[in-house]
């Protein structure tokens, strides 16, 4: 049986500041021993996701100083095994760390409104690091089909953009419009092609464009561009109030815009009569439940889903939310320590 160091390596969060300023300290620390309940990964990869900015910005109140941020973690059981979750699983962990289980929203499955969550990355530690702790309950075996690199982008920004669809109430054959096009649209276009549905993409950026284009985007504009056709349904993924006004505007009467965002900028005022009227929905799309988890990650065995990803080493976890913030990648950002 193989024998782990006491300490590792991890990226730590002392107190937020903008990422031009490096607040990310690579640092050795204690590796942390599972609790009862808990599995211990070695952790493989972890995605880099644009929520992990938010935080280590401080746009989101600290919940935890000191911090290893990190909630898209692909890593391999080495401690806390289970009959059902035997050493050597590599499982994916998620935003969702825990839930009370007792509160109405758990009781009234609901659970991704739990009143009392804990938060990967966030709340307690995450996966910026060599290794992490996670409640067993909470984590998801992955098919063999799903390479690890390639799996951790899936683990938030996968899933919540799979929600997201389900939240407008997509169907199959329906035309949809994504506004922005980072690392969770494109992994939702995909979904939204294996329903056979016409994808209509407004986004800022030529690579971004572009990368829509290649992926079989029927349509393709700026970032509050308006589409040639009224949509049925519209996610908005840019932490910006101006892009959801601009779905808005884009819909069909009875049409839903699902807003896709952790934090948003502003709401501007707008027009009731002209963009509201007509029983249009705008919903906002909050983190996500293990249900959402298991049935998009069977899905992205199912239809191959690869998304596109640029790997940084640990000791580069300032610049890949750097990169993330300024969108200088396309596709999504991976760690692998």
């Amino acid at each position: 049986m193989e024998v782990y160091p006491r300490d590792m390596k991890a990226a730590v969060l002392g107190s937020p500041a903008k990422i031009a300023d490096r607040p990310l300290q690579i640092e050795n620390v204690t590796r942390p021993e599972p609790a009862s309940g808990q599995v211990l990964v070695r952790v493989l990869a972890c995605g880099v996701c644009r929520t992990d900015l938010h935080i280590v910005e401080g746009e989101l109140p600290a919940l935890q100083s000191p911090l290893i941020p990190g909630h898209q973690i692909v890593g391999e059981i080495i401690g806390g095994a289970t009959r059902d979750l035997p050493l050597g699983t590599h499982v994916g962990v998620s935003w969702i760390g825990g839930t009370d289980g007792s509160c109405w929203y758990c009781r009234n499955n609901c659970e991704n409104l739990c009143d009392s969550p804990t938060f990967t990355g966030y709340s307690v530690n995450g996966g910026y690091a060599e290794f992490a702790a996670a409640r067993s309950d909470f984590v998801f075996p992955l098919h063999a089909a799903l390479d690890p690199l390639y799996a951790a982008p899936l683990l938030c920004a996968g899933i919540i953009g799979f929600r997201s669809l389900r939240v407008a109430g997509v169907a199959p054959g329906e035309k949809v419009g994504l506004f922005g096009f980072g690392a969770s649209a494109h992994l939702a276009i995909d979904v939204l092609h294996a329903w056979h549905c016409d994808v209509y993409v407004s986004t800022r950026g030529a690579s971004h464009r572009k990368l829509a284009e290649s992926l079989g985007a029927r349509w393709v504009g700026p970032e509050t561009g308006k589409p040639p056709v009224e949509l049925d349904r519209a996610i908005t993924f840019a932490p910006a109030g101006d892009v959801v006004i601009a779905a808005l505007a884009s819909l069909r009467k009875g049409g839903v815009v699902a807003i896709n965002a952790i934090h948003l900028d502003r709401m501007p005022e707008f027009d009731y009569d002209r963009l509201l009227w007509g029983e249009r929905q705008i919903r906002s799309v909050a983190n996500m439940t293990r249900d959402d988890a298991r049935d998009f990650l069977k899905l992205a065995a199912e239809i191959r889903l690869r998304p596109r990803v640029t790997t940084f080493t640990l000791d580069r976890a300032n610049e890949a939310l750097a990169a993330v913030k300024n969108d200088a990648i396309d596709g999504a950002a991976v760690i692998v320590p």
